[in-house]
């Protein structure tokens, strides 16, 4: 991949419309950590960074740019954290509203779900277990290249 410092470096950003893009901004990065890289405009668009490998883009509303509509979902962003609990604990104390508290999930993730003052949601979640997809019914169609090679490591070598 190419590198270019205009943009944030990972494969895949979501660009999530706000009606107001400061205050999306102050919101994420005191309720879930973020930090913010670049700023284009003062209203335009923000690029947060979320942990060590993962962007998201904050854009002003305009033209078919629009903030979801109260009672309907068409998102939801997941984010894996070290502490869902704590995580969880701070996101709500910065007025995030719970869909969801912590819980744990048969797949080995402990999650929760939070929506932002904007309606957008936001999936926390913690590995908890190794547990391979076909323990809880599903699939492996092609694995992860992480998960591939660390079956395979061999300790000490």
């Amino acid at each position: 991949m190419d590198v270019n410092r205009s943009v944030p470096p990972t494969m895949v950003v979501p660009v999530l419309t706000y009606p107001d893009v400061r205050a999306a901004v102050a919101f994420l990065t005191a309720a879930f950590g973020f930090v913010e890289r670049t700023r284009i405009g003062e209203d335009h668009r923000s690029q947060l960074a979320v942990g060590d490998e993962g962007a998201v883009i904050v854009a002003d509303t305009g033209g078919e740019r629009r903030p979801p509509e109260p009672g309907w979902v068409s998102h939801l962003v997941r984010v894996r954290v070290a502490d869902v609990d704590a995580a969880f604990a701070r996101a709500r104390d910065h007025g995030a509203v719970v869909v969801e508290a912590p819980v744990d999930r048969p797949y080995g993730e402990r999650d929760c779900t939070l929506e932002d003052p904007a309606g957008h949601r936001w999936q926390l979640a913690e590995a908890v277990a190794d547990v391979a997809p076909e323990e809880f019914g599903c699939e492996t169609v092609t694995p992860w290249p992480a998960y591939e090679r660390r079956a395979t490591d061999t300790p000490g070598v």
